[in-house]
C-alpha cells in the first residue's frame, strides 16, 4: 500500500510543478509582449516626426537626403507593423532593428550636412524632439530587453526547458 501512495505523491508533485512552471513561462512571455507596447509608441513618434517634418523638400541636394530619411521612416513603419503582430519573433525583431538603425543613420547623415545659405539642414527644434524620442525609446527598449531576457532565461532552465520544448516556447530577440 505504501508504494502506490508514494507513486501518487510523486505524480502529484510533478503535476503541480509542471502547472506552476507552465504558468511562469506564460506570465514571462506575456510581460515581454506587453513591454513592446511602450516601445512601439516611442518608435511611432520617430515616424510621425519624420513624416510631419519632411513632407516638402527644400532644395535639390537636401531633397535627396530628406527623401532618404522619409524612405527609411516608411521602411521602419512597415517593420514596426510586422513586429507588432509578433513582438517576440526573432526575424521580425531583427528586421525592426535593422530598419531602426537605417532610420537613425539616414537622420545622422542629414543632421551632419554642413549649413548652407538657408541655415542648418535640421532646425534645433527637430533635433531636440529627436533626442527626446531617442531617450524615451532607450528607456522603453531597456525594459523590453530586460523582460525578453527574463523570458529567454526561463525557457532554457532545466527542467522548465522540457515544458518550453513541449509547448513550443521559442527564444525571443532583444533590440540593441
Amino acid at each position: 500500500m505504501n508504494i502506490p501512495l508514494a507513486i501518487w505523491v510523486v505524480w502529484a508533485v510533478v503535476l503541480f510543478w509542471a502547472v506552476g512552471a507552465y504558468n511562469r513561462l506564460v506570465r514571462l512571455r506575456s510581460q515581454a509582449i506587453a513591454a513592446f507596447a511602450p516601445l512601439e509608441m516611442q518608435f511611432i513618434q520617430y515616424v510621425t516626426l519624420v513624416q510631419g517634418s519632411f513632407a516638402l523638400p527644400s532644395d535639390d541636394e537636401e531633397a535627396g537626403l530628406r527623401a532618404g530619411v522619409l524612405a527609411a521612416a516608411r521602411q521602419f513603419e512597415s517593420s514596426l507593423k510586422a513586429a507588432r503582430a509578433h513582438p517576440l519573433d526573432a526575424l521580425a525583431m531583427r528586421a525592426l532593428q535593422t530598419a531602426h538603425e537605417t532610420l537613425c543613420e539616414s537622420w545622422s547623415r542629414l543632421r551632419d550636412e554642413p549649413p548652407d545659405l538657408a541655415g542648418e539642414p535640421l532646425p534645433a527644434v527637430l533635433l531636440q524632439q529627436w533626442e527626446h524620442i531617442t531617450l524615451q525609446a532607450g528607456n522603453a527598449k531597456h525594459e523590453f530587453n530586460r523582460l525578453v531576457q527574463d523570458y529567454n532565461d526561463a525557457i532554457v532552465q532545466f527542467p522548465a526547458h522540457l515544458l518550453a520544448w513541449l509547448f513550443s516556447f521559442k527564444p525571443a530577440h532583444t533590440i540593441t
